[in-house]
């Protein structure tokens, strides 16, 4: 028998990862990233019931480009945590488990929080 040199477990040159493993993995990693923006908040609370000086520093850093592109980020993951848990509620109730039903919810899960983190920061523009 000849000895054939194959990979032991697929590598990423042949794995591909589906829709539903990718919305999953992110659902993880979006609750985490909102654990770390709560603290943002609770600094700018705390910052705001301790001063002018110490609100101004908190709004500075948070008003900076940086600042902006973490708060964007921070609302991406707060909707995508929001409709995925969605999706896990409707799942709950048996429905969803099709494999294509699935990929397609995992789609409408990424598109609708994208979706909604633009219309809410159109609409903060506006109202500023």
């Amino acid at each position: 028998m000849a000895n054939v040199e194959r990979p032991l477990s697929p590598h990423l040159q042949v794995y591909r990862w589906p829709i539903t493993m990718a919305t999953s993995i992110l659902h993880r990693a979006t609750g985490v990233g909102l654990g770390a923006g709560t603290l943002l908040l609770a600094w700018w609370l705390v910052a705001a019931a301790a001063g002018p000086e110490h609100f101004a520093l908190v709004q500075g850093v948070l008003g900076s480009w940086l600042g902006l592109l973490v708060m964007f980020g921070f609302t991406w993951a707060l909707f995508f945590h929001l409709c995925n848990g969605l999706r896990h509620l409707y799942w709950d109730i048996g429905r969803g488990f099709e494999k294509a039903t699935a990929a397609r919810l995992s789609w409408v899960v990424i598109i609708a929080s994208v979706v909604l983190t633009l219309v809410a920061w159109l609409l903060a523009v506006a109202w500023k």
